[in-house]
């Protein structure tokens, strides 16, 4: 059982581990949504993590087991062109804890959150339309392709693409 709690500035360091953890390099292989075949590099960064849980337009809902070790998070930003709609992002089990529901634990209290935050109508997310069983999980949670597709962005500071052409596609729930 997961208790759920929002993230506080002190929890930067165990976020940005765990995001890493569960997307990038050989220890994302122990789950199922690596992205380690994709890219290389990391996902995110401290200082990103940090200034999402300073902003008054978004947060990051942290999932803690039993002795408060963190094992989800899931991050809630408002978008700011449909103050309707929050964008939800940054979607990390622990590797070896995936596959026990708390990937869908986290986003149905972070659509709950969202509702009860901003009135949010609706929640949307980009996924990487190679990623097809990621895709399947999370359409039998009710999202929905929009037709919306965007090139994967290029941050070579940060992460390396292994794969050419890769994109975006959105896809939203209405709440």
């Amino acid at each position: 059982m997961l208790e759920q709690r929002l993230a506080q500035v002190s929890d930067t360091p165990v976020i940005c581990a765990l995001v890493n953890a569960a997307y990038r390099g050989e220890t994302s292989r122990a789950g199922w949504t690596t992205e380690a075949d994709l890219l290389t590099g990391v996902r995110t960064s401290e200082r990103t993590i940090q200034a999402l849980i300073e902003s008054e337009h978004a947060c990051i809902l942290l999932g803690e087991e039993v002795g408060g070790v963190v094992a989800a998070c899931i991050c809630l930003e408002q978008n700011p062109e449909s103050l309707e709609t929050v964008h939800l992002g940054m979607i990390a089990v622990s590797p070896l804890l995936q596959n026990l529901g708390y990937g869908k634990t986290m986003i149905l209290a972070a659509e709950k959150l969202a509702k009860a935050q901003w009135q949010a109508q609706r929640a949307e997310m980009m996924v990487i339309s190679l990623r097809e069983a990621l895709i399947a999980f999370y359409r039998r949670l009710g999202y929905q392709p929009t037709g919306k597709t965007v090139p994967f962005p290029h941050q070579p500071d940060m992460w390396q693409a292994q794969v050419e052409d890769m994109q975006l596609i959105a896809l939203q729930k209405v709440l």
